[in-house]
């Protein structure tokens, strides 16, 4: 058994009023992307790192391996309109077996801590898949017509990434979800809709996906 990781960088970063794209801001010196992909090449449980991007970034991408000596990173391909094309694209370029585990993480989740990552895909070894996921510790509610209503936050989670899936299993998913004219916003929405159980895996409040100017300081003051 093989494990992929996958990691979509298309996206354009527009709530951010930028030119280039967030995950190739510098950061201390460093790309973000290159902080997301150095943790998947420090862990033991990855074989190899594959890119989704826009072509115009694929040569900084093949630098910062270089670089950074990101030797599983063995893929560099054109990502998609959504973040599903560009994970679908990355799926289809794969000579994967069935049971060969997809990891697919945000590159701009960049604090990713190794030991949930290893958790994680040790985790869907032993049972099939796995979530990494927070428990909700905060009040929650919801405006109905102006007014209120609470909800119980015991059964609810707020989703992170990596999210790991055996590879028949989301490309059948994958397949199913563009015949139905589904676009899901991560991968665990789009497997559970074959029916499949969902295993989430304790996150950590540090894997926060970079999306404002405030989440860049906050990220600066933790980087290494």
């Amino acid at each position: 058994m093989k494990t992929y990781a996958i990691i979509p960088s298309g996206g354009k970063g527009k709530r951010l009023g930028e030119d280039i794209p967030k995950q190739y801001f510098k950061i201390k010196g460093k790309e973000l992307i290159a902080y997301t992909l150095e943790v998947f090449q420090n862990s033991e449980f990855i074989d190899e790192i594959i890119v989704a991007s826009q072509p115009e970034y694929f040569e900084l991408i093949n630098n910062l391996k270089y670089k950074f000596k990101i030797e599983k990173l063995t893929k560099v391909i054109e990502g998609g309109r959504e973040r599903q094309d560009s994970v679908y694209n990355s799926l289809s370029s794969l000579s994967a077996n069935e049971d060969d585990l997809i990891v697919v993480h945000d590159a701009a989740r960049p604090l990713l801590p190794i030991d949930i990552l290893n958790t994680a895909v040790v985790t869907a070894k032993e049972i099939g898949n796995a979530v990494v996921a927070l428990k909700a510790r905060d009040t929650l509610a919801e405006s109905i017509d102006s007014a209120l209503e609470y909800i119980d936050r015991s059964n609810v989670f707020y989703i992170q990434t990596p999210q790991i899936f055996k590879y028949g299993i989301l490309m059948k998913a994958m397949r199913a979800a563009y015949a139905q004219n589904f676009y899901g916003t991560d991968e665990s929405i789009i497997v559970s809709k074959l029916g499949e159980k969902i295993n989430f895996v304790e996150g950590a409040y540090q894997n926060f996906k970079i999306t404002t100017k405030s989440d860049f300081t906050l990220f600066t003051l933790l980087a290494e």
